[in-house]
């Protein structure tokens, strides 16, 4: 970049409304903000609905020079963000890809798999032997690292698993789970991707007359306060993304000072058990 801007760029392609549900985006970026304010830095966000206007973004802060770096989330397959960016030469740092890093850029990645293998354990612990997972969209790096690590999973304990696609939103979270619950071999517990998804399974669950968790245990991914604040409080996969947010800005601030491209790990997710599994005692209402 010809000029330091002291702006560090971030670009969320989805609705703007999902970032009031969500607080995962709101403690990463408190994280990554507190470590760029030590160089006097500061981070700009911007919310746009595709990738192709993401990537419509980024050459226009390169044309105007207006950020010295770029934060990239949501990783995807064949991501087309990654070559744009080291087309325009914007230094970049990547939350998530592979473990064994990337060639173009430094990325600070999550074990999803054995977290994904850690949920199943846990479930299968319990006494489940039907399992059901809600997942995000499945072009993201880390929904297939999860769905694939569910399912294999699910095969060398001997359980059944069945996914369904979600979206993060509640309306996916409801659907998915009328989908699951409504049929006749029902899963006695569900893992969802986010906490939204598990709440608004807990709303369906009620609706249906389906006890959590004595006919069904829920489990969310992305721990957060909505998730203990629940009734029953949501077992979750706690990650401690500020953490994880300070870990990305300490790469930006790496990466602007020419050190090395590396990958980093990311804090490893626990599982912390609450209200909303147990040991499965009767199975969901059959349908008619």
């Amino acid at each position: 970049m010809p000029h330091r801007t002291d702006a560090v760029g971030l670009v969320l392609a989805r609705p703007a409304r999902m970032l009031g549900h969500e607080p995962f985006f709101g403690e990463l970026i408190a994280g990554i903000e507190e470590v760029l304010a030590t160089e006097n830095r500061s981070l700009l966000l911007h919310v746009v609905r595709d990738h192709a206007a993401e990537i419509e973004a980024y050459r226009r802060w390169a044309a105007g020079s207006m950020v010295d770096a770029v934060v990239v989330v949501n990783v995807v397959v064949d991501d087309p963000r990654i070559p744009v960016l080291a087309e325009l030469g914007i230094p970049a740092v990547v939350v998530g890809g592979p473990s064994g890093g990337m060639a173009e850029f430094s990325n600070v990645w999550i074990d999803d798999a054995q977290a994904s293998r850690d949920a199943v354990d846990y479930l299968v612990g319990l006494g489940h032997t039907q399992l059901g997972r809600v997942s995000g969209p499945r072009d993201l790096i880390h929904t297939r690292a999860r769905s694939d690590a569910f399912l294999d999973q699910c095969a060398r304990s001997s359980v059944h698993g069945v996914i369904v696609e979600g979206d993060y939103t509640e309306e996916s979270g409801k659907s998915a789970a009328r989908s699951l619950l409504g049929r006749r071999n029902a899963p006695s517990a569900i893992i969802f991707d986010n906490d939204v998804m598990a709440l608004a399974a807990l709303a369906v669950a009620a609706e249906m007359g389906i006890g959590v968790p004595g006919q069904v245990s829920l489990l969310a991914w992305d721990d957060s306060a909505l998730c203990r604040l629940s009734n029953p409080p949501l077992s979750a996969m706690t990650l401690d993304v500020h953490a994880m947010g300070q870990q990305v800005g300490t790469c930006v601030l790496n990466t602007l000072a020419d050190g090395p491209v590396r990958a980093y790990m990311a804090p490893m997710q626990r599982l912390s058990a609450r209200g909303s599994t147990a040991r499965p005692t009767t199975p969901p209402p059959q349908p008619a």
